[in-house]
């Protein structure tokens, strides 16, 4: 791909530069609870939330970096351009060699500027943030464009066409989760939407607000919606068995209506054993909520057989565009709260005659409030005219991650994730973020009971109905001693196109908690994710420890930079003259 000369043409001034972490360890947040699973998202933040109701059945390698940054560019541009692997081809998955992307995805051959000149394949290595788009995904919103019409809400027949691609996802992401036959889906904004829709009927509970159990190693989005009156924070112990402990205790001691936690870390990628009747759901009364992203992109998913009662998820986090999410589970609860909001399309009846058994109101009085009769599900909650591009994209991604087959995605994520983790372990000053020391892939109290039949279509579950398998997921969050977080990102995007995430990853207890209080970087991968752009990774970073950045980095209004940054923004992304300034993150990342 050509670039303009005016673009790249200015010399980029070398001078090394290091920066400092600050890190200190904070303690838990005390508060309020029942069971759920995962958060985040919002603002690009990774790890999804899933909650549940008081019903009757809830119970509660090391790998060599690379031996030169143009080899590990070269074999990141062979990687990328490679095929898709074939289904079912997991020969060599093991040690990572020669992994390739398991599905196609937009963008998966982006070239991009480096600062100084020079264009490179862009690494994508922010999967938890928000996913890249199958092409499936992209095509499906592509088809469907031309039929734009009203869902629910014409006569005419691209109105049909609209209305039977939108029930048409909800069925699918149903049938993708493993949803039970009387569970429904309404469809949100992202998985933040969804749990703070659960919240408000949580709220509105007919005996009144129900108790809500987190942890403290949650996403923003699955601690600040409960109401902060009725949510109880269990602090994480240094082992999965304490934290399963501490979890227990908290529910037996005083009736709980909801356990909200996070199915994987969005941090450390670590997972809790969520399935009905193992340890984190034990038989106190309390309903489950299990999170889908990030476990949802890493592992399939099944609602019935884990026995949860809500899960909450994001399409950017499962490949399919911004804008569109999910909260599938048990219809009760959504039935008795209040809509979410209030306006067309949640209604079947409205009108501003006063009550029958009322006075008429006085002449030039104020007039009558709407008598309103409110929709059932799912329409309740959906108000407005809704995203069937989002819902649609969404339906096409859950298609595609089905059609793997068993045990392709759980294979693909655990070789990057060893090649990943072992690489970084041998770098020096690298910490890599860890929350418990008993959690490997095994249970944590009994060993590893993992029926082992290569099967992650019900990997969450073994025969016996318990959760076994806590290996972690393809998101591996570090600290370079002596560094600053951001500007380490900054240089690997500057001078090697590798994207990943910088920050407290809007879990900022957690981070706390971990002694990376000032911070840290996280690298996560995905179905396109290859073992070259792993290697990439490596290889910059241990050439940022052993000779430094190739240039001067600054730290201005929106973090670090380089200090004559000649990359320019394409012209359709900014009419401005000039590369805009960069925005400081609204949660402070």
């Amino acid at each position: 791909m050509a670039r303009p000369q005016s673009v790249l043409d200015r010399s980029f001034t070398p001078a090394a530069t290091g920066g400092t972490a600050s890190t200190s360890g904070t303690g838990g947040t005390a508060g309020t609870g029942g069971t759920a699973a995962g958060a985040g998202d919002a603002a690009g933040c990774a790890g999804d939330t899933a909650a549940g109701t008081g019903h009757a059945t809830a119970g509660t390698g090391n790998t060599a970096a690379g031996a030169a940054d143009a080899g590990a560019d070269a074999a990141g541009r062979a990687g990328d351009t490679a095929a898709p692997a074939a289904p079912g081809d997991t020969a060599d998955l093991a040690t990572g060699a020669g992994v390739a992307p398991l599905l196609p995805v937009v963008g998966g051959d982006l070239d991009i500027p480096l600062v100084g000149g020079g264009r490179t394949r862009h690494v994508n290595l922010d999967y938890a943030a928000s996913a890249p788009s199958l092409t499936s995904a992209a095509d499906e919103v592509a088809r469907l464009l031309p039929y734009s019409a009203s869902v629910h809400r014409g006569a005419g027949f691209a109105s049909q066409v609209c209305t039977a691609v939108y029930e048409d996802a909800r069925a699918e992401v149903a049938r993708f989760l493993g949803a039970r036959q009387d569970d429904t889906v309404i469809f949100t904004r992202n998985t933040t939407d969804a749990v703070n829709l659960l919240a408000r009927a949580v709220a509105h509970l007919p005996e009144g607000p129900g108790r809500v159990v987190v942890l403290d190693l949650e996403h923003h989005a699955n601690l600040l919606p409960w109401s902060s009156a009725h949510r109880v924070v269990v602090p994480v112990r240094p082992t999965l068995t304490g934290t399963l402990d501490a979890l227990a205790e908290a529910l037996r001691a005083e009736p709980t209506a909801l356990v909200a936690v996070t199915g994987a870390s969005n941090v450390t990628g670590e997972r809790l054993p969520l399935a009905a009747g193992g340890p984190v759901a034990p038989a106190h009364g309390a309903g489950g909520v299990v999170g889908a992203p990030p476990p949802a992109p890493h592992r399939r998913i099944d609602l019935a057989a884990l026995g949860v009662d809500y899960l909450a998820l994001s399409g950017h986090k499962l490949y399919a565009p911004f804008g569109a999410g999910a909260l599938v589970g048990r219809a009760d609860w959504l039935r008795l709260a209040p809509p979410y909001l209030a306006g067309g399309g949640a209604v079947r009846d409205v009108s501003l005659r006063p009550p029958t058994a009322a006075p008429a109101p006085a002449e030039n009085g104020p007039p009558p409030s709407p008598e309103v009769t409110w929709a059932d599900v799912p329409a309740r909650h959906e108000a407005g005219t809704p995203n069937l591009p989002g819902a649609a994209a969404l339906a096409a991604a859950c298609r595609a991650l089905a059609a793997l087959p068993a045990g392709a995605l759980a294979a693909h994520d655990d070789a990057l994730r060893a090649r990943l983790e072992g690489g970084l372990a041998g770098l020096p000053g690298v910490r890599v973020l860890r929350l418990w020391t008993d959690a490997d892939g095994g249970d944590a109290r009994d060993g590893d009971t993992r029926d082992g039949d290569g099967d992650d279509t019900r990997d969450d579950t073994t025969r016996d109905g318990d959760n076994r398998d806590t290996a972690p997921v393809g998101v591996v969050a570090f600290t370079v001693e002596g560094r600053d977080p951001d500007a380490l990102a900054a240089f690997l995007s500057a001078e090697h196109g590798i994207s990943l995430r910088a920050g407290r990853f809007c879990a900022h207890p957690l981070l706390g908690r971990l002694g990376a209080s000032g911070g840290a970087l996280r690298a996560s991968v995905g179905v396109g994710t290859t073992a070259a752009d792993v290697d990439r990774l490596l290889t910059a970073v241990r050439e940022y420890l052993t000779t430094g950045p190739r240039g001067r980095y600054v730290h201005g209004p929106g973090g670090w930079a380089p200090d004559h940054d000649d990359r320019l923004l394409p012209g359709w992304a900014s009419q401005a003259p000039t590369a805009p300034t960069p925005t400081p993150a609204p949660c402070d990342t």
